[in-house]
This record gives structure tokens, sequence and C-alpha cells, in this order.
């Protein structure tokens, strides 16, 4: 009997398995329907950011923005309370999106209670957002979770959201996670932004900025233009 038991127990988790499994759609993200939201990334707010290092976080941040330039996105710029200690954005940012609409909230911890912010994201008509803020316990999740109540498919770079520490990150990230936000790294966003290589954006566009921003990979693809320059391949595959 207990052997019975047993076998009718796991035929019915698996089964609810392969439920699951079929059940589950991937959804992936369309340059033709996001916008890219850069929220709090403020030089005041940099310094709460202790789950980076200061090189690689400030590294991140302008490669977030910079995505809007790669896949032409429409890209909306949000601060809080910028005047004080919280200060502007970094002017790499501003140089990057001279003509993004650019939301100064001066009060609303979450972007969405800002009317003029709620309005500029619904007149995109995208609905996948991609998104990154300071700090991520609090600026990306509180939007996140909102954007999603609102019927939006949000997409959190989470290499560009920086909090207090590892632990507070790991936290926010689960509550998002647990809502339905995809948490993503910034290497997965540009992959499934390009999709392929033939693309445009492609290879031509995407080296570069992958040198730029991500050096391990920029450096890859170096090595192997100077050994094609050289003629000094591998031979791993003769």
């Amino acid at each position: 009997m207990h052997q019975r038991s047993l076998i009718k127990t796991v035929a019915v988790v698996l089964f609810g398995l392969c439920i699951y499994a079929a059940a589950y759609t991937y959804e992936r993200l369309d340059k033709n329907n996001s916008v890219l939201l850069v929220v709090d990334h403020q030089v005041g707010l940099f310094q709460l950011a202790r789950d980076y290092t200061p090189t690689d976080f400030k590294s991140n941040l302008l490669a977030h923005a910079a995505l809007g330039q790669v896949f032409n996105l429409p890209t909306i710029l949000t601060t809080s309370a910028e005047t004080g200690p919280n200060g502007p954005l970094p002017k790499e940012i501003l140089a990057m999106h001279p003509n993004a609409t650019f939301i100064k909230r001066n009060g609303e911890v979450n972007a969405w209670d800002n009317a003029d912010f709620k309005a500029a994201v619904e007149a995109t008509g995208k609905k996948q957002v991609i998104m990154a803020g300071i700090t991520t316990d609090v600026c990306t999740t509180f939007l996140a979770l909102s954007l999603v109540e609102a019927g939006y498919s949000v997409f959190v770079n989470s290499d560009a959201s920086g909090t207090f520490d590892t632990k507070t990150a790991t936290e926010a990230n689960q509550r998002m996670r647990q809502a339905g936000v995809h948490v993503l790294s910034l290497f997965a966003v540009s992959c499934e932004l390009m999709r392929d290589w033939r693309n445009t954006p492609g290879t031509v566009q995407m080296l570069p900025f992958f040198d730029q921003y991500l050096p391990s990979y920029g450096f890859l693809a170096r090595a192997h233009d100077a050994a094609v320059l050289n003629g000094t391949l591998s031979g791993l595959d003769d």
C-alpha cells in the first residue's frame, strides 16, 4: 500500500509539473513595444548604492541610459527632489537624452503617483517597460509593482539598480519577481532586445556598446579581431 501511495503521489506531482510547463509563455522583450525608464539615477542617491563598486555602478547606469540610444527606445527620465541632497542626474545621461521627457518629482517616492510621469508613460503607447533606479527596494520596486498592477510587462535591469547592501537587493528582487516582474542583467536585456546578431541593431552596433560597458565581452571581440588580423588562430577546430 505504501509503495502504491508513493507512486500515485509522484504521478500527481509530475502531472502538475507538466501542466505548469505547458502553461508557461516566454515573453520576450520587443524593441518596438518598449519604453525605457531612468528612475532616480541621481548623483546624491548614487552614494547609497553599496551593492556594487562605484566604478561598476556608474558604468551600469550609463549603459542603461545608452540602451535608449542604441535601440531607439522612447526614454523617460525622472528625479526625486533633485534640488536637495538627492542631486541631479549625471550630466552624461542628460547629454545622451537632450530631448527626452524629463519629469522632476518634488515629493512622490513612487514615480507612478506623479500624474505627469504616469501620463508620459501612457502616452508612449508601449506595453513593455524597461527600468532601473536607486534604490532597488524603494524607487525601483514601488514603481515596478505599480506598473504591473496597471497592466504593463515590467523588465528591471538589476545591474543598474542599486541599494544599501546585497541582502536588501535580494529581498527587493524577490518581491518584484513574486509580483511577476522580470529581473534581468544588462546583458540579458541587451541580447533580448537585439535577438539576432544579423539584426539592426546587431553586430555593428552592439559590439561597440559591449566594448564600452561590458569590457569582458568587448575584449573577447578584440582578441578575436587581433587573432584574425595576425593569422594566429588557435587551431582548435583543425
